[in-house]
């Protein structure tokens, strides 16, 4: 490819990517030698808990090329999910509501972002026939491959990764999803990396419920809200229970005080809009679906994850956190039976409910 078939591809892609509603792309090379270095210290460090996949792949996930043979660069894209006004503690500060992350509110980001990548990946296919550029090959990424995206992005130009370990904007704040296309043409830049603005602020890490961010930039997973409600497949050890509080499938507190989500932007994608009210539904309510229900109402979200019993298990510690009333020992006990996991958080709960009635 010259010079000027770049340029020209490089300005299609912004163009065809903003049609198809993402915020912002942004192109790398493939060297991430810097960020492999500081997974190898979290993974030394046991950060990373129980998720295996995290270690595994060896240096796949900072070499690129080796994920995708051949790849020479990588397009990197953002699309903003927010539909209103950035979350407040509102619904935190209500002990009868359950607390969802923004992100997992609507439909699965995977399969909405990798539609709109083979859409784009498909743009570009089209437009290397036309022009005569024979062997493109690529490879489409959403969270599903081992690639350090974030890593990626903040190279790409698309922000710093923050105190928080999330990848900030300066004119977008952190509410956003991450897709990538990996690909043999030579579309990278010079490094036209964010300079990080994090500057002193501890806001982050500070709110931390259960202090997960040991420091800046430094996240223990096994401390983590939003690993224990989704990832973990055991129980919720006893001394996060409580800082838990009402949060059921994962944790926005450190993006909720990050003075960059100011400016965070909205997005009409109907995909990322809440359903079935799960943005200020009761907990009670909640935790009284049948497992049907529960695999209707989580049919392509992000939730179905945490599986059946994870969701319960995470509600009924919401419960025992929850304002006494009268009827949530009822409540609790109609699910009793249906796991040893369950039992033990709600057993929890019951006590909880107990000690605040004396």
């Amino acid at each position: 490819m010259g010079k000027s078939e770049i340029k020209e591809l490089r300005e299609k892609i912004h163009e065809w990517a903003e049609s198809l509603g993402f915020c912002q792309v942004g192109f790398s090379n493939t060297k991430l030698d810097d960020h492999g270095k500081k997974l190898q210290n979290w993974l030394k460090a046991g950060f990373n808990a129980d998720m295996d996949y995290m270690a595994n792949h060896g240096s796949m996930r900072w070499t690129p090329d080796r994920l995708k043979p051949g790849t020479k660069s990588i397009i990197s894209l953002r699309i903003n999910y927010l539909e209103q006004e950035p979350p407040s503690k509102t619904i935190l500060e209500n002990r009868s509501k359950g607390f969802i992350s923004k992100y997992a509110q609507g439909r699965d980001y995977h399969l909405t972002v990798r539609t709109k990548l083979k859409l784009l990946e498909k743009k570009i296919k089209l437009f290397c026939e036309e022009v005569k550029i024979s062997g493109f090959e690529s490879r489409l990424v959403t969270d599903s491959a081992p690639l350090l995206e974030k890593a990626v992005a903040e190279k790409a130009g698309l922000g710093w990764i923050g105190k928080n370990t999330l990848l900030i904007n300066k004119t977008s704040g952190s509410y956003f999803f991450l897709g990538e296309i990996l690909t043999n043409l030579p579309l990278a830049k010079e490094d036209n990396r964010q300079p990080n603005q994090c500057g002193k602020c501890q806001a982050c890490i500070k709110t931390c419920p259960t202090q997960a961010i040991r420091a800046p930039y430094s996240l223990d997973a096994k401390r983590c809200i939003s690993y224990l409600t989704i990832e973990n497949r055991g129980a919720i050890p006893k001394k996060y229970r409580k800082p838990m509080g009402n949060r059921i499938f994962g944790c926005d507190d450190c993006q909720i005080v990050c003075p960059w989500n100011r400016y965070a932007k909205h997005n009409l994608e109907d995909d990322f809009k809440p359903r079935h009210g799960l943005d200020n539904e009761d907990l009670e309510n909640l935790f009284l679906w049948s497992e049907e229900e529960f695999i209707q109402k989580t049919a392509g979200s992000a939730i179905r994850r945490a599986g059946y019993n994870g969701w319960l298990r995470n509600i009924a510690v919401a419960l025992g956190n929850a304002q006494k009333k009268s009827n949530i020992s009822n409540v609790l006990l109609k699910k009793k039976g249906l796991s040893s996991l369950v039992d033990e958080h709600i057993n929890w709960a019951l006590e909880q409910q107990s000690k605040d009635s004396i």
